[in-house]
């Protein structure tokens, strides 16, 4: 057992109590302040200034929308199933709350004169039951599509259950390689092992994975197709009203900082400092209460990414999407493995020196840039019926083409009243003789 573990088993329950409640308030105020943080800086990239009325710099906004949310008229539609409808909320949000229980925030500590660990569980498991959250959340959402008894929400359901299976799965490969550097699965014991260098550094691709995943898992632009208004009017959650579809909401950004932090524990040393600031004192940055500090730091970096994406990238198309979670993330990924063991095995054996291996792997890229440049493109085949295009991409008509005659008029059946005004008339427009008047 290590001695985070150790430490854990021997909390009291007040203290569990005590940890529970604050994570729940975190995870809360963090959203809130996301919320915040995501409208003001979205704002400045777009040359307007956001919520700033409510609060210092705005910053009380999304505590009144939350207020608004909850006095609003709950409404729930008459073909839907009542209680499936009323737990699929529930069902969204409490796995994104449970999973952060394993996310370590900060080594041993006092608190009121018990140590203990800046963490609520420590399981031998932990990177599974973070996976095990993920794949119960979409439930949540397919089974709210559902119950809605609406095409829109369903189709909105479907699309998140396939997207949540796709990038899960290269989720789920991204950590092979940290497992194996790391030699456990426990998110405690991560950490620890980056003690001397992070992982982000020596895993490179693992954790571009990662990041592309953790924005598709989380259904955040440009891989929000579950929720594309322009399709599916509002998505999975069209239906929802008042609280319950502010649990979507909360899950939504609770997941947002789920992954963020499990990206700083896998990638970026967890809970230890940068490496400027770890080397002052002899590590002293690293006890304490410092180290939440830095992890809180890392984790709002990542938050800022998800919100840049938002404002920079238009939305996907659901093949490009798909096609770059199965053509491309998986089957690389798959290839990273395999290299990544090859390596580890030759280093273990000390077949190949570290200088050696640096050689081998700058020649192995050069030629793969090389073939890159230097490979011609294979050009399309021309279709026979290819309609040509003009320069600006318009397209021209052909040379032969002959404009169809124009086809005789059609003379209007006319009305009594129509017909009497035209033989007054008469031909031409002429006034027709007081004899047929």
């Amino acid at each position: 057992m290590t001695r985070t573990a150790e430490l854990l088993a021997d909390d009291p329950l007040w203290l569990i109590l005590l940890k529970v409640l604050v994570i729940f308030v975190f995870l809360v105020v963090m959203t809130l302040l996301t919320i915040w943080a995501e409208r003001r800086v979205i704002g400045r990239m777009q040359h307007r200034p956001g919520p700033n009325r409510a609060g210092p710099f705005g910053m009380l906004q999304s505590l009144a929308d939350g207020l608004k949310l909850a006095f609003k008229e709950d409404i729930r539609p008459v073909l839907a199933d009542k209680w499936v409808y009323f737990l699929a909320p529930v069902i969204s949000a409490t796995p994104a709350l449970v999973s952060f229980s394993v996310i370590p925030i900060g080594p041993e500590v006092t608190i009121f004169g018990e140590p203990t660990a800046l963490q609520l569980v420590d399981l031998p498991v932990g990177l599974l039951v973070v996976l095990a959250c993920a794949s119960i959340g979409v439930y949540g959402i397919v089974l709210a599509g559902w119950a809605s008894g609406s095409p829109y929400p369903l189709l909105g359901s479907l699309r998140s259950a396939a997207q949540v299976i796709s990038y899960e799965i290269a989720m789920g490969l991204s950590f092979v390689a940290v497992i194996m550097y790391a030699g456990t699965l426990s998110t405690s014991g991560i950490v620890e092992a980056q003690k001397d260098g992070w992982f982000f550094l020596l895993l490179p691709f693992s954790f571009a994975v990662y990041v592309v995943s953790m924005v598709g898992e989380t259904n955040r632009a440009p891989f929000d197709l579950p929720e594309a208004e322009s399709e599916l009017v509002g998505g999975f959650h069209t239906e929802y009203s008042s609280l319950k579809f502010a649990l979507f909401f909360l899950a939504e950004y609770i997941n947002m900082v789920t992954v963020s932090a499990l990206a700083t524990t896998l990638f970026l040393g967890g809970w230890h400092a940068p490496w400027p600031l770890s080397l002052i004192g002899d590590g002293v940055l690293n006890t304490g209460w410092w180290p939440a500090l830095w992890f809180l730091g890392k984790t709002v970096a990542f938050l800022f990414f998800f919100i840049w994406l938002r404002g920079t990238l238009p939305r996907l198309r659901y093949d490009q999407f798909m096609n770059l979670g199965w053509k491309f993330l998986v089957p690389l990924s798959l290839l990273w493995i395999i290299a990544v063991t090859v390596i580890r095995a030759l280093r273990n054996e000390e077949a190949v020196s570290s200088q050696q291996f640096l050689i081998g792997g700058g020649i192995v890229i050069a030629i793969l840039l090389a073939a890159t440049f230097l490979i011609p493109d294979r050009k399309p085949a021309k279709d026979a019926d290819e309609i040509p295009l003009a320069g600006s991409g318009y397209p021209v008509p052909p040379l032969d083409l002959q404009v169809p005659e124009t086809p005789p008029r059609r003379t209007p059946v006319h009305s009594g009243a129509d017909r009497t005004a035209g033989e007054v008339a008469g031909p031409e427009g002429e006034e027709a003789p007081h004899g047929n008047v």
